[in-house]
Protein backbone atom coordinates (compact mmCIF):
# COMPACT_ATOMS: atom_id res chain seq x y z
CA UNK A 1 0.00 0.00 0.00
CA UNK A 2 1.45 3.10 -0.91
CA UNK A 3 -0.54 6.30 0.93
CA UNK A 4 -0.16 10.20 0.14
CA UNK A 5 2.06 11.81 2.39
CA UNK A 6 0.39 14.47 4.95
CA UNK A 7 1.39 17.54 5.38
CA UNK A 8 0.27 20.88 7.03
CA UNK A 9 -3.26 20.95 8.20
CA UNK A 10 -6.01 22.76 5.73
CA UNK A 11 -7.80 25.97 6.43
CA UNK A 12 -11.83 25.55 7.46
CA UNK A 13 -13.31 24.18 4.28
CA UNK A 14 -16.02 26.29 2.63
CA UNK A 15 -18.03 23.73 1.94
CA UNK A 16 -18.94 23.98 5.52
CA UNK A 17 -20.77 27.00 4.52
CA UNK A 18 -24.33 26.36 3.46
CA UNK A 19 -24.86 28.12 -0.39
CA UNK A 20 -25.90 27.30 -3.56
CA UNK A 21 -24.32 28.13 -7.19
CA UNK A 22 -25.11 27.32 -10.44
CA UNK A 23 -22.59 25.13 -12.51
CA UNK A 24 -22.59 26.91 -15.81
CA UNK A 25 -18.53 25.96 -16.23
CA UNK A 26 -20.18 22.15 -17.18
CA UNK A 27 -21.84 21.18 -19.26
CA UNK A 28 -23.73 17.53 -20.31
CA UNK A 29 -22.83 15.11 -22.69
CA UNK A 30 -26.56 12.54 -23.09
CA UNK A 31 -25.59 9.10 -24.76
CA UNK A 32 -29.29 7.15 -25.29
CA UNK A 33 -30.47 4.15 -27.11
CA UNK A 34 -30.33 0.59 -26.66
CA UNK A 35 -26.92 0.33 -27.21
CA UNK A 36 -26.12 3.22 -25.14
CA UNK A 37 -24.20 1.11 -22.03
CA UNK A 38 -22.22 -1.18 -24.35
CA UNK A 39 -20.99 1.47 -25.92
CA UNK A 40 -19.61 3.37 -23.12
CA UNK A 41 -18.39 0.65 -21.63
CA UNK A 42 -15.94 -0.28 -23.88
CA UNK A 43 -14.92 3.94 -24.03
CA UNK A 44 -14.96 4.57 -20.27
CA UNK A 45 -12.73 3.91 -17.11
CA UNK A 46 -15.54 3.51 -14.84
CA UNK A 47 -17.95 0.16 -14.69
CA UNK A 48 -21.56 1.21 -15.87
CA UNK A 49 -22.48 -2.46 -14.39
CA UNK A 50 -22.44 -1.05 -11.18
CA UNK A 51 -24.48 1.85 -11.89
CA UNK A 52 -28.11 1.64 -11.54
CA UNK A 53 -31.27 4.36 -11.36
CA UNK A 54 -29.71 5.10 -7.36
CA UNK A 55 -26.07 5.33 -8.29
CA UNK A 56 -23.49 7.47 -10.53
CA UNK A 57 -19.84 7.57 -10.57
CA UNK A 58 -17.19 9.80 -11.51
CA UNK A 59 -14.90 8.41 -14.42
CA UNK A 60 -12.96 9.73 -17.34
CA UNK A 61 -12.35 8.73 -20.71
CA UNK A 62 -9.12 8.08 -22.39
CA UNK A 63 -6.25 8.07 -25.92
CA UNK A 64 -4.90 4.57 -26.24
CA UNK A 65 -1.78 5.57 -24.47
CA UNK A 66 -4.01 5.74 -21.37
CA UNK A 67 -4.49 9.74 -21.18
CA UNK A 68 -7.27 11.66 -20.10
CA UNK A 69 -9.12 13.18 -22.63
CA UNK A 70 -12.27 14.48 -20.63
CA UNK A 71 -13.09 13.41 -16.93
CA UNK A 72 -17.03 13.56 -15.93
CA UNK A 73 -19.77 12.38 -13.72
CA UNK A 74 -21.83 9.87 -15.08
CA UNK A 75 -25.54 9.41 -14.06
CA UNK A 76 -27.76 6.79 -15.79
CA UNK A 77 -31.49 7.71 -16.63
CA UNK A 78 -33.34 5.18 -18.08
CA UNK A 79 -31.80 4.34 -21.54
CA UNK A 80 -29.77 7.54 -21.56
CA UNK A 81 -26.39 8.57 -19.43
CA UNK A 82 -25.81 12.33 -18.57
CA UNK A 83 -22.22 13.27 -18.09
CA UNK A 84 -21.26 16.02 -16.63
CA UNK A 85 -17.87 17.90 -17.73
CA UNK A 86 -16.04 20.65 -18.64
CA UNK A 87 -18.29 22.63 -20.75
CA UNK A 88 -15.14 23.42 -23.58
CA UNK A 89 -14.73 19.45 -23.76
CA UNK A 90 -17.87 18.35 -25.20
CA UNK A 91 -17.88 19.51 -28.77
CA UNK A 92 -14.58 17.35 -29.15
CA UNK A 93 -16.11 14.42 -26.69
CA UNK A 94 -19.06 14.27 -28.60
CA UNK A 95 -17.35 14.25 -32.52
CA UNK A 96 -14.84 11.33 -30.76
CA UNK A 97 -17.39 9.73 -30.08
CA UNK A 98 -20.01 9.39 -33.23
CA UNK A 99 -17.05 7.09 -34.96
CA UNK A 100 -18.09 4.84 -32.19
CA UNK A 101 -21.28 5.11 -32.41
CA UNK A 102 -21.98 3.77 -36.12
CA UNK A 103 -21.71 0.78 -34.77
CA UNK A 104 -24.15 0.66 -31.91
CA UNK A 105 -28.13 1.43 -31.86
CA UNK A 106 -27.18 4.63 -29.71
CA UNK A 107 -27.63 8.49 -30.13
CA UNK A 108 -25.44 11.15 -28.79
CA UNK A 109 -26.19 14.82 -28.46
CA UNK A 110 -24.74 17.76 -26.44
CA UNK A 111 -27.64 18.30 -23.93
CA UNK A 112 -25.96 21.16 -22.21
CA UNK A 113 -28.88 23.51 -22.95
CA UNK A 114 -31.65 20.95 -21.97
CA UNK A 115 -30.71 21.20 -18.23
CA UNK A 116 -30.05 23.19 -15.50
CA UNK A 117 -27.60 22.15 -12.60
CA UNK A 118 -26.89 23.70 -9.35
CA UNK A 119 -24.25 22.87 -6.60
CA UNK A 120 -26.13 22.45 -3.30
CA UNK A 121 -23.83 23.01 0.35
CA UNK A 122 -25.19 22.12 3.14
CA UNK A 123 -28.58 22.04 0.84
CA UNK A 124 -30.24 18.84 2.17
CA UNK A 125 -33.26 20.51 3.95
CA UNK A 126 -34.13 22.31 0.03
CA UNK A 127 -33.58 19.13 -1.61
CA UNK A 128 -36.30 17.74 1.05
CA UNK A 129 -38.48 20.38 -0.04
CA UNK A 130 -38.18 19.23 -3.47
CA UNK A 131 -39.39 15.48 -2.76
CA UNK A 132 -35.38 14.61 -3.29
CA UNK A 133 -34.56 12.49 -0.10
CA UNK A 134 -30.64 11.69 -0.76
CA UNK A 135 -28.94 9.49 0.72
CA UNK A 136 -25.22 10.44 2.12
CA UNK A 137 -23.25 8.21 0.65
CA UNK A 138 -20.80 9.30 -2.57
CA UNK A 139 -22.30 9.18 -5.72
CA UNK A 140 -26.28 8.84 -4.22
CA UNK A 141 -28.97 9.51 -6.85
CA UNK A 142 -32.10 11.04 -5.58
CA UNK A 143 -34.92 11.47 -7.77
CA UNK A 144 -38.49 13.38 -8.32
CA UNK A 145 -39.97 13.50 -11.79
CA UNK A 146 -37.52 15.07 -14.09
CA UNK A 147 -35.50 16.37 -10.97
CA UNK A 148 -32.40 14.81 -9.78
CA UNK A 149 -30.18 15.47 -6.93
CA UNK A 150 -26.78 13.54 -6.86
CA UNK A 151 -24.58 13.49 -3.67
CA UNK A 152 -20.49 14.23 -3.80
CA UNK A 153 -18.31 12.63 -1.35
CA UNK A 154 -17.64 15.60 0.74
CA UNK A 155 -21.37 15.87 1.47
CA UNK A 156 -22.17 18.62 -0.89
CA UNK A 157 -24.89 17.79 -3.90
CA UNK A 158 -25.38 18.30 -7.37
CA UNK A 159 -29.42 19.17 -8.11
CA UNK A 160 -30.20 18.28 -11.85
CA UNK A 161 -33.28 19.55 -13.44
CA UNK A 162 -34.57 20.39 -16.97
CA UNK A 163 -33.51 24.08 -18.15
CA UNK A 164 -37.39 25.31 -17.71
CA UNK A 165 -37.28 24.92 -14.27
CA UNK A 166 -34.37 27.18 -13.93
CA UNK A 167 -36.08 30.21 -13.03
CA UNK A 168 -38.38 28.28 -10.36
CA UNK A 169 -35.42 26.47 -8.89
CA UNK A 170 -33.14 29.01 -8.37
CA UNK A 171 -35.74 30.88 -6.44
CA UNK A 172 -36.72 28.36 -4.22
CA UNK A 173 -33.22 27.77 -3.49
CA UNK A 174 -32.16 31.15 -2.93
CA UNK A 175 -35.29 31.77 -0.65
CA UNK A 176 -33.54 28.83 2.19
CA UNK A 177 -29.93 29.43 0.73
CA UNK A 178 -26.88 32.21 -0.06
CA UNK A 179 -25.90 32.47 -3.65
CA UNK A 180 -22.54 31.80 -3.37
CA UNK A 181 -20.00 31.90 -6.33
CA UNK A 182 -18.71 29.14 -8.93
CA UNK A 183 -15.31 29.71 -6.90
CA UNK A 184 -16.79 29.00 -3.97
CA UNK A 185 -17.81 25.80 -5.49
CA UNK A 186 -14.36 25.12 -6.55
CA UNK A 187 -12.82 25.98 -3.15
CA UNK A 188 -14.64 23.11 -1.84
CA UNK A 189 -13.59 20.84 -4.78
CA UNK A 190 -9.88 21.42 -4.09
CA UNK A 191 -10.57 20.65 -0.88
CA UNK A 192 -12.22 17.76 -1.38
CA UNK A 193 -8.67 16.57 -3.70
CA UNK A 194 -11.41 15.85 -6.79
CA UNK A 195 -9.58 16.94 -9.90
CA UNK A 196 -11.03 17.49 -13.44
CA UNK A 197 -9.63 17.62 -16.93
CA UNK A 198 -10.13 20.83 -18.73
CA UNK A 199 -9.18 22.23 -22.10
CA UNK A 200 -6.25 23.02 -21.12
CA UNK A 201 -4.96 19.76 -19.35
CA UNK A 202 -6.64 17.37 -22.27
CA UNK A 203 -4.03 15.03 -22.52
CA UNK A 204 -2.01 15.18 -20.23
CA UNK A 205 -3.01 12.72 -17.30
CA UNK A 206 -3.30 9.32 -16.74
CA UNK A 207 -6.22 8.54 -14.30
CA UNK A 208 -3.70 7.42 -11.31
CA UNK A 209 -2.59 11.20 -11.72
CA UNK A 210 -5.57 12.64 -10.65
CA UNK A 211 -6.47 9.87 -8.24
CA UNK A 212 -9.12 8.81 -9.99
CA UNK A 213 -9.20 5.21 -8.73
CA UNK A 214 -8.94 6.21 -5.21
CA UNK A 215 -12.71 8.34 -5.96
CA UNK A 216 -14.19 5.09 -7.58
CA UNK A 217 -13.83 6.52 -10.72
CA UNK A 218 -11.61 3.41 -12.26
CA UNK A 219 -12.34 -0.18 -12.50
CA UNK A 220 -9.82 -2.82 -13.12
CA UNK A 221 -12.17 -5.78 -13.09
CA UNK A 222 -14.35 -4.25 -16.15
CA UNK A 223 -12.34 -5.69 -19.24
CA UNK A 224 -11.22 -3.44 -22.18
CA UNK A 225 -11.65 -0.27 -22.88
CA UNK A 226 -9.55 2.44 -24.36
CA UNK A 227 -6.23 3.39 -22.54
CA UNK A 228 -7.15 0.37 -20.34
CA UNK A 229 -3.46 -1.48 -20.39
CA UNK A 230 -1.58 1.42 -19.59
CA UNK A 231 -3.69 2.20 -17.08
CA UNK A 232 -4.34 -1.20 -15.37
CA UNK A 233 -0.07 -0.95 -15.92
CA UNK A 234 0.35 1.58 -13.66
CA UNK A 235 -1.88 0.24 -11.33
CA UNK A 236 -0.31 -3.22 -10.51
CA UNK A 237 3.50 -2.28 -11.14
CA UNK A 238 3.42 0.32 -9.03
CA UNK A 239 5.16 2.66 -11.62
CA UNK A 240 3.67 6.18 -11.31
CA UNK A 241 6.44 8.52 -10.34
CA UNK A 242 3.44 11.41 -10.88
CA UNK A 243 0.04 11.84 -8.48
CA UNK A 244 -2.10 14.47 -6.93
CA UNK A 245 -1.29 16.63 -4.41
CA UNK A 246 -3.26 19.54 -3.08
CA UNK A 247 -1.06 23.43 -2.31
CA UNK A 248 -1.79 26.72 -1.20
CA UNK A 249 -0.40 30.21 -2.53
CA UNK A 250 -0.48 33.44 -0.45
CA UNK A 251 -1.55 35.85 -2.41
CA UNK A 252 -0.42 36.61 -6.33
CA UNK A 253 -2.79 36.04 -9.11
CA UNK A 254 -5.41 32.72 -9.12
CA UNK A 255 -2.85 29.77 -11.16
CA UNK A 256 -4.86 28.71 -14.30
CA UNK A 257 -5.11 25.17 -15.21
CA UNK A 258 -1.74 23.96 -16.82
CA UNK A 259 0.32 26.56 -15.29
CA UNK A 260 3.78 24.90 -14.55
CA UNK A 261 5.12 24.06 -11.08
CA UNK A 262 9.25 23.74 -10.47
CA UNK A 263 11.16 22.49 -8.03
CA UNK A 264 15.30 22.35 -7.70
CA UNK A 265 15.05 18.98 -7.04
CA UNK A 266 15.09 19.00 -11.27
CA UNK A 267 16.07 22.27 -11.95
CA UNK A 268 12.97 22.61 -14.04
CA UNK A 269 9.19 21.95 -14.19
CA UNK A 270 7.71 19.28 -12.16
CA UNK A 271 4.13 19.20 -12.30
CA UNK A 272 0.76 21.31 -13.70
CA UNK A 273 -2.24 22.98 -11.78
CA UNK A 274 -5.04 20.94 -12.08
CA UNK A 275 -7.67 23.21 -10.72
CA UNK A 276 -7.52 26.41 -8.52
CA UNK A 277 -9.99 28.78 -6.32
CA UNK A 278 -9.18 31.85 -4.33
CA UNK A 279 -9.93 31.32 -0.65
CA UNK A 280 -9.37 35.24 0.19
CA UNK A 281 -6.16 36.79 -0.95
CA UNK A 282 -4.55 33.53 -0.79
CA UNK A 283 -5.50 30.71 -3.49
CA UNK A 284 -5.76 26.92 -3.08
CA UNK A 285 -4.90 24.28 -5.80
CA UNK A 286 -5.03 20.85 -7.08
CA UNK A 287 -1.26 20.00 -8.96
CA UNK A 288 0.13 16.87 -10.22
CA UNK A 289 3.54 16.61 -9.23
CA UNK A 290 6.42 13.88 -9.58
CA UNK A 291 6.49 12.44 -5.78
CA UNK A 292 10.29 13.39 -4.91
CA UNK A 293 9.68 16.88 -5.80
CA UNK A 294 6.41 17.29 -3.15
CA UNK A 295 8.67 15.21 -0.85
CA UNK A 296 11.37 18.08 -1.07
CA UNK A 297 8.60 20.08 -0.24
CA UNK A 298 10.12 23.33 -2.08
CA UNK A 299 7.96 24.21 -5.10
CA UNK A 300 7.06 27.27 -6.69
CA UNK A 301 4.21 28.91 -9.42
CA UNK A 302 5.92 29.46 -13.12
CA UNK A 303 9.39 29.19 -12.51
CA UNK A 304 12.49 28.45 -10.33
CA UNK A 305 11.90 32.09 -8.70
CA UNK A 306 8.49 32.20 -8.67
CA UNK A 307 5.92 32.23 -5.32
CA UNK A 308 6.58 29.41 -3.19
CA UNK A 309 3.82 26.78 -2.58
CA UNK A 310 2.79 25.36 1.12
CA UNK A 311 1.61 21.41 0.58
CA UNK A 312 -1.65 20.51 2.43
CA UNK A 313 -3.53 17.33 3.35
CA UNK A 314 -5.70 15.32 1.11
CA UNK A 315 -8.68 14.48 2.35
CA UNK A 316 -8.10 10.53 1.63
CA UNK A 317 -5.38 8.09 1.01
CA UNK A 318 -4.20 5.80 -1.68
CA UNK A 319 -4.68 2.14 -1.02
CA UNK A 320 -3.63 0.16 -4.40
CA UNK A 321 -4.57 -3.17 -3.06
CA UNK A 322 -8.28 -1.69 -1.85
CA UNK A 323 -8.76 0.21 -4.99
CA UNK A 324 -7.81 -2.72 -7.60
CA UNK A 325 -10.51 -3.97 -6.53
CA UNK A 326 -12.93 -2.31 -7.88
Amino acid sequence: MMAVPTFAPATDPMSATAFFTPLDHEGVLAVAGADAAKLLQGQLTCNLNYLNAETSSLGARCTPKGRMISSFRIVPLGERFLLAMARELIEAQLADLKKFAAFFKAQLADDSEAWVRFGLSQGDGVLLTLGLDLAYADGSVARNGELLAVRLRDGRAELWAPAGEAANLRQRLAAQLAEGSINDWLLAQVRAGVGQVFGATRELFIPQMLNLQALGGVSFKKGCYSGQEIVARMQYLGQLKRRLYRLRLEGGELPIAGAELFSPVHGSAVGEVVLAARDGAASELLAVLQNNAAEDGRLHLGSLEGPALQLLELPYTIDNERDAKR
